[in-house]
């Protein structure tokens, strides 16, 4: 529909362009000259907009002809007979020559939409080889160590309640950990699919970081904060932005340098809020700073404490609830992830009175 749009446009704008331009230089022109520009009126009305706008302009451009450069003129009597079959030819061959035009370009968008299509099935494949590939190590890992605890806790005969206890603990934190990677897998098909549900409100940051926190079990300096009291509230989710920043605080701490812990500073920026995760790691090379954000990306993370999908998650859940993410470097070397949100707007009138 936009296309043919565009062919009634370029029609309206240009038949009259062209008569206008042509009147003049008449006497210096024969009808065969003034044909073949509105022919290639008709040829680009084609092209922009398809086949019946440009057959609508080859008829007006017929009519336009002939009143305006076929003796006699400024009436629609033609008195040659070689004017008439003139007039004849050029409609039968504009017409051909746009419905050639419009093969060719309904040809040329097939050739495109197929070619998307491989591509978007070559993704689609590149996907399902990335998520083969880390399950075929992340989640049989947790599996496996589950497996032999359980299994050798059943050994009652040759272990002691302790070496039995510590066994079954190691089962358990690892199901733990399997629980946690199928949530986020759950979690990210559920953004990519836009089946996540969203309620933004009024969210007081401070509550969402210490919850963060908690979830994590963080000792009292395992991160250091820097959350004015002062910061206006987020329009967020509280439960998606808690997740957003558990798996930006875990992964903080993953790649934290020695005793240095992460740090978590929030501001005020105009009418959005900044949160910034920070960590004093290896930091991430500038031309890999958008590749983090795909999923199943680890980029030299030799752990086995995920899949390559907390930032994916992370990004899908900050632009669901109407934010940003991006990385940064850290001032001292390290990373910093950068979570932007709608601040919530101050209440008319709630300025200093003097």
């Amino acid at each position: 529909m936009r296309r043919r749009r565009g062919g009634w446009l370029v029609a309206c704008a240009a038949l009259p362009a062209l008569t206008a331009g042509l009147v003049p230089v008449r006497g210096r022109l024969d009808l065969a000259g003034d044909m073949l520009g509105f022919l290639l009126v008709t040829v680009v009305v084609a092209l922009v907009g398809g086949l019946w706008p440009a057959l609508a302009t080859a008829v007006v451009a017929s009519l336009l002809l002939n009143y305006f450069f076929t003796p006699p003129l400024h009436t629609w009597t033609i008195s040659d007979p070689g004017n008439l079959g003139s007039l004849m030819a050029f409609l039968l061959v504009a017409a051909l020559v746009s419905g050639a035009v419009d093969v060719a370009a309904r040809r040329t968008q097939q050739v495109a939409e197929a070619a998307a299509e491989v591509e978007l099935h070559a993704a689609a494949a590149r996907l399902r080889t990335s998520l083969l590939v880390a399950v075929g190590h992340d989640l049989r890992s947790p599996l496996a160590v589950a497996k032999a605890g359980v299994s050798g806790a059943r050994v009652s005969d040759a272990l002691s309640d302790a070496d039995r206890a510590e066994l079954l603990a190691a089962a358990d934190g690892a199901l733990d950990r399997l629980a946690g990677l199928m949530d986020t897998l759950l979690d990210l098909s559920r953004v990519q699919t836009g089946a996540l549900a969203v309620r933004r409100m009024p969210v007081v940051v401070a509550d969402v970081v210490a919850a963060a926190l908690d979830d994590l079990a963080v000792s009292p300096r395992g991160v250091l904060l820097d959350v004015p009291d002062d910061v206006p509230a987020a329009l967020a989710d509280a439960g998606l932005l808690e997740r957003v920043l558990v798996n930006l605080v875990a992964n903080a701490q993953r790649h934290a340098a020695g005793e240095i812990p992460p740090t978590i500073v929030v501001r005020a920026v105009g009418d959005r809020l900044r949160i910034a995760v920070a960590d004093r790691g290896p930091g991430i090379a500038a031309a890999d700073r958008e590749r983090v954000f795909q999923p199943f990306q680890r980029l030299g993370d030799t752990s086995s404490q995920g899949l390559g999908l907390g930032l994916a998650l992370v990004r899908g859940l900050t632009e669901a609830m109407g934010g940003q993410v991006h990385l940064e470097e850290t001032a001292l070397g390290g990373a910093t992830v950068v979570v932007t949100l709608d601040a919530e707007a101050a209440p008319a009138g709630s300025g200093d009175v003097a």
